[in-house]
């Protein structure tokens, strides 16, 4: 592949309220060329990551040991499988993140401390400067947006530990050398919260919600200033030939 041809993403979103939203726009931004399957309206997943320089696995309202729910979960999990073998570089957020976690060994459940939710500090660990995804993050992605039940609360063996949350939970970890997994949320704005929201009321504490939204907005500089680099650093790692990965 040469620096000029699109890096193609295959990109899999778990419902329509959680899409790549910014994220996408960065990695198209960047180079990228996203091929969106939507399994829950009828669209299929490839076997193989044959066709594909990159892999991003979005969040969803579902747990990440629900297959017999959602059909497409294990075949999700299958192609991150594949991703870590054959060294595809891979991203998961959110649900996508326990997912990764769940298909190499790990477990993902409830967090016992209850719901993420709102700007969080991101909590870097030292490991982070010699990373090939999140070096550059360190000093510029100091929060990102919490909006999630499940946590990965059983690592899969070989975790990099790049971030953890206040409360001590795994924010970002490295799961392989080119399997890569996000709690937080670097894709969503204020519109995708709202939504959120509006979607499950009363699950939410009341006078939560709206200012969380006003921090969202009111930060919506200061968190493109910190993932945008995500993105593109994603895109320069699945350019470079999979034999360049230990």
């Amino acid at each position: 592949m040469s620096r000029t041809d699109p890096v193609r993403v295959l990109v899999v979103e778990h419902e329509a309220g959680a899409p790549a939203a910014l994220l996408g726009q960065w990695l198209q931004q960047a180079g990228a060329d996203l091929d969106v399957r939507r399994p829950y309206a009828g669209d299929d997943l490839p076997d193989t990551l044959d066709d594909h320089d990159a892999l991003l696995v979005l969040g969803g309202s579902m747990g990440a040991h629900d297959d017999a729910d959602h059909w497409w979960l294990e075949p999700t999990k299958a192609l991150v499988r594949r991703a870590a073998e054959e060294r595809v570089t891979t991203l998961g957020v959110c649900l996508g993140h326990q997912l990764a976690a769940v298909a190499l060994g790990g477990r993902s459940a409830r967090n016992p401390a209850g719901q993420q939710l709102g700007l969080l500090p991101v909590g870097w660990t030292w490991a982070v400067h010699d990373d090939p995804l999140f070096a550059a993050a360190p000093g510029a992605a100091g929060r990102g947006l919490h909006w999630n039940d499940d946590v990965v609360v059983e690592q899969p063996p070989g975790t990099v530990v790049l971030a953890l949350a206040p409360g001590g939970e795994l924010q970002v970890a490295r799961y392989a050398p080119t399997v890569w997994g996000v709690q937080l949320h670097p894709e969503v704005d204020e519109a995708i919260v709202r939504g959120w929201h509006e979607e499950d009321p009363d699950r939410h504490a009341e006078g939560v919600v709206g200012p969380v939204l006003a921090a969202v907005t009111e930060a919506r500089d200061e968190l493109e200033r910190s993932w945008r680099p995500l993105a593109e650093q994603l895109v320069a790692l699945a350019r470079q030939p999979r034999e360049a990965y230990p």
